[in-house]
């Protein structure tokens, strides 16, 4: 019994530095601005670039799932059979019981947050009244990033003066 809640405990403490690596990550959205393959430049956002409405929402949740998971981190040690904290073996029970429990809310809190993030970037991608994202893309035959996704309807000249294709393909990810 010892082991399952070692391993338990181990489980849950490196989920939590991943949370909290996920949340301080710059890499939530990633977008390019390529006008060939060598000269692709990239640019990279995360939680704390800008202060639109749905980020501070996912920040929160995401601030949220931090806390929640040091709560049950420590909670899960204290409920341990193995630590001489925390009273009787019932006692330990129902600690370890609340530990799972915030366990379980530190994870739909982040897979909130990280699920409306998606669902804003993907949104805003398939809109096609939605510019700033696809603006930086240039058509460029088979060099550019987006030809292969997109159907350039236009004559000469390049994807940013002719406006953006009216035809993103459902398969198309950012």
């Amino acid at each position: 019994m010892s082991r399952a809640q070692i391993s338990a405990l181990v489980c849950g403490v490196g989920g939590f530095g991943a949370l909290v690596a996920a949340t301080t990550s710059n890499e939530w959205k990633v977008t390019t601005r390529a006008s060939s393959v060598i000269t692709a430049t990239w640019v990279y956002q995360g939680l704390w670039m800008n202060c639109a409405g749905y980020i501070q929402a996912c920040r929160g949740l995401m601030i949220a799932a931090v806390s929640l998971g040091f709560f049950g981190s420590i909670f899960a040690l204290f409920g341990m059979k193995c630590t001489k904290v925390g009273g009787s073996d019932k006692a330990k029970a129902k600690i370890a019981c609340l530990a799972g429990i915030v366990f379980i809310l530190s994870g739909l809190c982040s897979m909130t947050g990280c699920s409306l993030y998606a669902n804003k970037i993907t949104t805003e991608f398939f809109d096609p009244l939605f510019m700033e994202q696809k603006m930086g893309y240039t058509y460029n035959g088979p060099t550019s990033v987006m030809s292969s996704r997109t159907k350039y309807q236009g004559g000469e000249g390049d994807f940013k003066t002719a406006g953006p294709s009216k035809q993103f393909d459902k398969n198309a990810y950012v």
